[in-house]
């Protein structure tokens, strides 16, 4: 697939996709989607993904020439269209970075979300203003930002609609770091490059544990825990114990 809005650079192991429409401040339309849906399928060989955004915004939500003509069920469709696609990137077994350079509003806020990491430039702006339109988030919004931060900070946002700083997201514990803009991708790149040269299989099982074990029982995670922790004993996580007691680099 020729990819018109998607552009993507490969570093070694890692990877940075960047939303190239900024004339539309890279809104999310059933061209990103279709773009993003065929990447997500077809993932090179990276250990780490980076998403960001060209210009002044991340993504500034969802594209509102496209969604003023929908009727209930296109409506319904693009909504689980989204839902879908942020979560294969939940999904994807490498951790994925998000590099937050602008506005992160609507569905660019969702899709920050879907990401593992956030990364903040000091000039990001987030928020959710769908209720200024008479209408609610559609790609999970309303489902990740209680998770992520306290369920009196996600109705405000939600509720309000209001726009917040990167560093009120960072106390917030949406965002993990802020940057100043220059030093951004720099920083980001620092941090993929940090994970990719850690165990690919104890990184691929730390996401898949952390993520699942939110979902069930204490004890039930714990078990997942341990069965994990012991599957890695007699391949990588043994080289890695040598490699620490010999005093060399893994060879993962």
């Amino acid at each position: 697939m020729d990819y018109t809005i998607l552009n993507f650079e490969q570093k070694q192991t890692i990877g940075i996709l960047t939303i190239n429409r900024p004339d539309a401040m890279n809104a999310l339309n059933s061209k990103i989607f279709d773009e993003l849906d065929h990447f997500l399928d077809h993932l090179p060989n990276i250990r780490t993904l980076i998403v960001t955004g060209v210009g002044k915004a991340f993504v500034a939500g969802a594209d509102i020439s496209e969604m003023v003509e929908m009727k209930t069920d296109g409506a319904r469709q693009f909504s689980q269209r989204g839902q879908d696609i942020f979560n294969k990137i939940k999904d994807l077994r490498i951790p994925v970075i998000a590099a937050v350079n602008g506005f992160a509003l609507g569905g660019g806020m969702e899709l920050a979300m879907a990401c593992d990491i956030r990364i903040a430039s000091e000039k990001a702006k987030f928020g959710q203003p769908e209720v200024n339109l008479g209408l609610i988030p559609g790609f999970s919004g309303t489902q990740r930002l209680s998770r992520y931060t306290s369920l009196g900070n996600a109705l405000y946002m939600l509720l309000t609609g209001e726009m917040i700083t990167a560093q009120k997201a960072y106390t917030m514990g949406l965002v993990q770091n802020v940057t100043k803009p220059e030093e951004l991708m720099d920083e980001v790149t620092k941090v993929a490059e940090t994970i990719a040269s850690k165990g690919p299989k104890a990184i691929e099982h730390v996401k898949k544990v952390a993520r699942q074990g939110r979902f069930i029982p204490f004890n039930e995670a714990n078990r997942l825990e341990s069965e994990v922790f012991a599957s890695l004993f007699g391949n990588e996580g043994t080289e890695g114990m040598k490699a620490f007691l010999e005093k060399r680099d893994p060879n993962w």
